[in-house]
């Protein structure tokens, strides 16, 4: 049962200033590792490092409170003890892949109510597990191993707890010809610098909400698989979408019907965004990196070299699925080179009608940064795997906003907000994927 309001907010409230306890991840949290388990010299990621952001002086630490208030430190307190006592390199491979799955499951048990043991911190909070996962990866990077590690192996280690705990290694779509497979991703919270750390993502919210789900619709059985993406431009580069969709776009008994990429866009409506463009715009990600020009090829898969690549989503059902409160839309804006031109010099034209043949991207409709470029991985993915009949496109959910208060982690309308925009993204799935 839920804390009544005017409680919560007091809890809350304490909880951003009360002293922090001792978290996992440094050498002090294991008695048994002694002092020389993690090494706090090692340097660690902008994203990492923001685990020791409060939000005023000599207040506690936001992401860490927030792992608190969900319960998720027992998870986090376990993982550093144990990584603490491997010895062989099977052991480490073991741990983080397994300790990975599991936050990610303890995280959609707990956002769709299967774990009231954890607390009555909101469930449908996606910023929990967000500094959880990086809790892992800073004890993964500060850990000193007992044998012989060099730094690909390391972060190796690294990729497998984070991937691990994004449920990419968690996807499971039956072999049914009975039922319709879909799968969908969210992202993590971004723009997280000064007061932007207490920053939610609703479509990470909405993926929580989504996993593992099954719908009975008019047209059949449909079951739902959900990841979460990183908002790294270095991940992307890594493969991370094309890990998540491609084994499910590949031909056989468990291909999907249905992907759909997930972000959060403009204020007050849901876009489905008709194109994806091939283009970064250069905008920083969760480590502050810049990169700007055409999407890279992916390794190892099959690809088309489309600037632009159009949805394949039932967008009329969508939006005529009376989903609300929110308006839905189909975004059919664009931005292009002009032909001829130089892509990335001068300026780019926008328009809404069809790209201009042999014209550079731009900008998709949803824009130049790693939304669009989610739905223009993974729809490269379905055209190079020849998966042309599988629907696929993108998903911009309205901005959640922070709470009112410049020092509350929560409050009761921020709650409604997301609550609201995360059960509205799984009704339009569940449209999208009951279409005929």
């Amino acid at each position: 049962m839920a804390r009544p309001p005017l409680l919560r907010r007091l809890v809350v409230a304490a909880a951003t200033v009360a002293p922090l306890l001792a978290l996992p991840g440094m050498a002090q949290a294991s008695p048994e590792a002694g002092a020389t388990c993690y090494d706090p010299s090692t340097p660690l990621t902008v994203q990492e490092q923001r685990l020791d952001d409060a939000l005023e002086p000599g207040g506690a630490a936001v992401g860490p409170t927030l792992v608190r208030l969900a319960g998720f430190d027992r998870q986090v307190d376990r993982f550093a003890r144990d990584l603490c006592r491997v010895r062989t390199p099977g052991q480490a491979d073991r741990l983080v892949a397994e300790r990975g799955r599991q936050l990610w499951q303890t995280a959609v048990d707990r956002a769709q109510g299967r774990r009231p043991d954890l607390g009555s911190w909101d469930r449908y909070d996606d910023r929990p597990l967000y500094w959880a996962r990086l809790h892992l990866t800073r004890a993964v990077r500060q850990w000193r191993a007992p044998y012989a590690l060099d730094a690909a192996r390391r972060a190796e280690l690294v990729r497998t707890v984070d991937r691990a705990a994004r449920g990419i290694d968690s996807v499971r779509l039956p072999a049914s010809p009975h039922v319709r497979r879909v799968l969908v991703s969210g992202f993590d919270p971004f723009q997280l610098n000064g007061p932007g750390v207490r920053i939610s993502n609703p479509s990470g919210a909405a993926a929580l909400q989504l996993d593992g789900r099954t719908f009975d619709t008019p047209r059949g059985r449909v079951v739902v698989e959900a990841v979460s993406l990183p908002v790294l431009w270095g991940g992307f580069d890594e493969g991370v979408v094309e890990a998540a969709y491609g084994p499910w776009l590949r031909a056989g008994r468990r291909q999907v019907d249905m992907i759909t990429t997930i972000s959060q866009g403009r204020p007050e409506r849901f876009d489905i965004e008709r194109w994806a463009g091939r283009w970064r715009g250069g905008a920083p990600d969760n480590d502050d990196v810049r990169t700007r020009g055409a999407v890279p090829d992916a390794q190892g898969w099959p690809q088309p070299a489309d600037e632009f690549i159009e949805t394949t989503l039932p967008h009329e059902r969508m939006v005529e699925a009376g989903t609300g409160p929110y308006r839905v839309v189909l975004n059919r804006e664009f931005c292009e080179w002009p032909v001829g031109g130089t892509p990335g010099a001068g300026q780019k034209v926008c328009r809404s009608d069809e790209p201009t043949p042999g014209a550079a991207a731009a900008a998709g409709g949803g824009g130049d940064y790693l939304s669009n470029e989610s739905m223009y991985r993974a729809n490269r993915l379905r055209l190079g795997l020849g998966a042309t009949d599988v629907r696929g496109g993108h998903l911009h959910v309205p901005v959640l906003g922070l709470p009112d208060s410049g020092t509350a982690l929560t409050d009761d309308a921020f709650e409604r907000r997301r609550r609201a925009i995360a059960d509205q993204t799984v009704a339009l799935v569940r449209a999208g994927a009951s279409a005929p």
